[in-house]
């Protein structure tokens, strides 16, 4: 059977026994899914969701119940204040876009405490020249690297003391990068030391494929506002679009003024009919970003059995679902997202090439075979077409599902170098 979906039985033997190893890691995973469960059902029950609140608005959206009652569960949930939740965000970055833009004015300050941000940021902010960015206003920013994928209190410490900074950013995930994603920990550590300096800076962190990963959320250990998107872990594979702003409500009024208009901000934009969808996706999301993790590490215990460089490794505690393998060459790169591709249940058929790709600096190569596109919540691998090759791997709805594509992936891998 196993032959028959090209999975070699030299692949599935070393998969199955690198699976053996690590039922501490799986069990642990388990643990924290029951946390997170827990929050969740809590939330449901707190906020008396009911069937009427899956019934949705078209136009302008006002009155709209069900929408309402969700950014009610997210804030239970999060941690806040209260949350903006709405299907016009067209992604993680357009609502930290959102945000930005929200919280700055000309000649006010940014800086980013975690190096340089994401990719589509990069015009966002006015790294890459764009008439539309923050730049294009003066706003200006600053950026402040990680120090051995830690914080750098000393310079962040000697920056906010000689600058009026206005707002921090806190990407917590690594993004197409080679350091560490960031621990909840660490956030906590750096939040009491920004607030001893500066009590009125606003700190907001980019949470992003974080979320359930561990039992505290930033707002939980001094964050003014937190970003994510829908599409990734807290949309559970079901919600079709959407983002999320969540945090100190006088922040999140100012999003939603930002994303509407001002005078009218929250009270406007209509559900149109996927209210039932971020309900039941919050709902199975501890369970599904538990299997995105369970993925991860055995990515991580049989890509370094096969000789790659991992990160994390398998036993490493994790900040978010994002496992990279560091192929060292394009071909081994291409060919372990060919090899994802084939093992996804929407466009298999598919051969992932290196292309350019609207947002990002270099040729990027992408294995999605999701029912939502551009879903990391669900199996993907993707990474950008330069040295030292990365794929950062993300997602899988279930364990299983993800086990067989990297059976898949390593059986490519392996005929591919014989």
């Amino acid at each position: 059977m196993y032959n028959l979906f090209g999975i070699s039985d030299e692949a599935r033997k070393i998969v199955l026994d690198e699976e053996s190893k690590i039922k501490k890691q799986l069990d642990e995973i388990d643990n924290m899914c029951d946390i997170n469960s827990l929050k969740v059902l809590k939330a449901f029950n707190d906020n008396k969701i009911s069937e009427a609140h899956f019934n949705s608005t078209t136009g302008y959206g006002y009155d709209d119940i069900g929408r309402d009652k969700i950014e009610d569960v997210f804030a239970s949930i999060l941690g806040a204040e209260s949350a903006l939740v709405r299907s016009q965000f067209i992604s993680g970055s357009h609502a930290l876009c959102v945000a930005l833009f929200s919280y700055l004015r000309p000649n006010d300050i940014m800086l980013s405490i975690t190096g340089t941000p994401y990719d589509t940021l990069h015009e966002v902010i006015g790294i890459k020249e764009n008439f539309s960015s923050l730049k294009a206003f003066n706003i200006k920013y600053h950026e402040i690297d990680l120090k051995d994928n830690d914080f750098d209190y000393d310079k962040i410490e000697e920056f906010i003391k000689n600058n009026k900074v206005k707002l921090i950013e806190i990407q917590r995930s690594k993004g197409y990068s080679t350091r560490k994603s960031v621990l909840i920990e660490k956030v906590e550590k750096v939040i009491k030391l920004i607030r001893k300096i500066d009590k009125d800076i606003i700190i907001m962190v980019d949470n992003c494929y974080c979320e359930f990963v561990e039992d505290k959320t930033p707002l939980e250990v001094g964050a003014d506002v937190i970003v994510g998107s829908l599409i990734k872990n807290l949309g559970g594979g079901i919600a079709p679009n959407g983002a999320y702003i969540a945090g100190k409500k006088r922040l999140v009024d100012l999003a939603g003024e930002r994303l509407t208009l001002p005078g009218e901000g929250r009270e406007v934009g209509p559900s149109l009919g996927i209210n039932k969808a971020i309900l039941q996706g919050i709902f199975n999301a501890p369970s599904v970003v538990a299997s995105a993790l369970k993925t991860a590490v055995l990515t991580s215990k049989v890509l370094e059995g096969l000789g790659y460089s991992v990160e994390p490794k398998y036993n490493d505690k994790r900040a978010d679902i994002v496992q990279n393998i560091i192929f060292g060459n394009e071909k081994d790169l291409v060919n372990y997202c060919v090899g994802i591709q084939s093992a996804s249940p929407i466009d298999s058929f598919s051969k992932p090439v290196p292309y350019n790709m609207p947002g990002y600096s270099d040729k990027v190569v992408m294995a999605s075979g999701s029912f939502t596109q551009g879903s990391s919540i669900e199996l993907s691998c993707d990474g950008p077409v330069r040295p030292p090759f990365i794929a950062y791997q993300q997602g899988s709805i279930t364990y299983q599902y993800g086990k067989l594509a990297v059976m898949k992936a390593v059986s490519l891998i392996l005929k591919k170098s014989n």
